[in-house]
């Protein structure tokens, strides 16, 4: 799915995506021209919330923060995905075995994916965070199918154990919310925020 590219001119020249994702830092590309790319060293499980989408939101305050704190007169995005069927947080898998389990809860039934948003104007302190949900059903896939997809080894780096981009036609049914935010970055949210700085 291809959206238009929107460039925020007027934004300062220093921003930093505190993220290596490529997903992510395709999608920034959307409407930021220029970034530095510096990944976060935070470690997640450290992290306690009382509900996935406060978790989602702290990860990402975690994030830029880390990186806010060494630099100066800047703008620091952080960003968290997570994958939540009903109440429980999917990670990334251990393995292949753990991304077929995965893949075969999710089968046939809705999740949730959610992305925290915490951005940073380091010269004035100033901190906004959001939090985008988008609901996203599944097929009841085969296992065949399953094991086709977990054997190409791409669904070992992506919470949830697969990237929406390269199951869409084969696994997905529905999809209602923000496509960007199952990538990995709400694109909209995110410009919203930015435009408020």
């Amino acid at each position: 799915m291809k959206k238009s590219c929107i460039i925020l001119n007027t934004m300062p020249k220093n921003i930093i995506l505190a993220s290596a994702s490529p997903r992510r830092i395709e999608l920034l590309k959307k409407i930021v021209g220029r970034f530095k790319v510096i990944p976060s060293r935070i470690n997640e499980a450290e992290i306690s919330a009382l509900s996935p989408r406060s978790f989602a939101i702290k990860a990402a305050a975690a994030k830029a923060e880390d990186i806010a704190a060494k630099h100066k007169n800047a703008i620091v995005i952080g960003a968290d995905t997570i994958v939540v069927l009903g109440n429980k947080i999917i990670g990334k898998p251990k393995n292949k075995k753990d991304a077929v389990r995965i893949l075969g809860s999710l089968a046939g039934k809705t999740h949730r994916v959610i992305t925290g948003l915490a951005v940073i104007n380091t010269k004035t302190s100033i901190k906004r965070t959001h939090c985008e949900v988008t609901s996203v059903t599944m097929k009841k896939v085969k296992n065949k199918e399953i094991m086709e997809y977990v054997n190409s080894g791409r669904p070992l780096d992506k919470a949830g154990a697969y990237g929406i981009q390269e199951i869409e036609d084969v696994f997905i049914a529905r999809i209602a919310g923000d496509y960007d935010n199952v990538v990995g970055l709400p694109v909209r949210a995110l410009k919203k925020l930015l435009r408020s700085f």
